[in-house]
């Protein structure tokens, strides 16, 4: 499967899953209507789609300043936890007024859903590897044939 194809497969099917199961878990835990939480649910995945573009849009500009370069644990550390904290940030008022909540509520709730993402991101991507194979970034490489070499 072409990278690009992979990638936009992967998205879809992370947030269809993930909205099919986070409406009704707030519908359950707000005792609120389950259209109105799988609404509440496209609404989050939504916003969460559009950070994650801008925000690594706006992390790599950064990045590219830096003088070190690479990926260190505390540069990931750095970017799950900006990214994070921006999308808590904007989903507590969504979900206050949506679920008719307060805020400490609603940040409160969205601890719970950060809990569950952490496993579901895991989860989801095993799975979705174990259907689709891993990428090619992630396969052994092969050594090139060579002419005259013995198997």
């Amino acid at each position: 499967m072409k990278p690009i194809t992979r990638r936009i497969l992967q998205a879809v099917l992370y947030e269809a899953v993930a909205i099919a199961v986070v409406g009704p878990l707030l519908s359950l835990a707000f005792d609120e209507p389950a259209s109105s939480t799988l609404g509440l649910a496209v609404v989050m995945s939504t916003v969460a789609l559009a950070w994650n573009y801008v925000f690594n849009a706006l992390f790599e500009r950064w990045e590219t300043r830096q003088t070190t370069k690479g990926r260190s644990l505390a540069r990931r550390l750095a970017h799950g936890i900006g990214f994070e904290g921006g999308l808590v940030v904007m989903l507590i008022p969504v979900m206050s007024v949506w679920l008719h909540i307060t805020p400490l509520q609603a940040f409160l709730a969205n601890l719970g859903l950060l809990a569950f993402f952490f496993f579901y991101a895991i989860g989801f991507t095993w799975v979705f590897d174990r259907v689709f194979g891993l990428p090619a970034s992630a396969q052994a490489h092969q050594p090139p044939e060579t002419e005259g070499s013995c198997p």
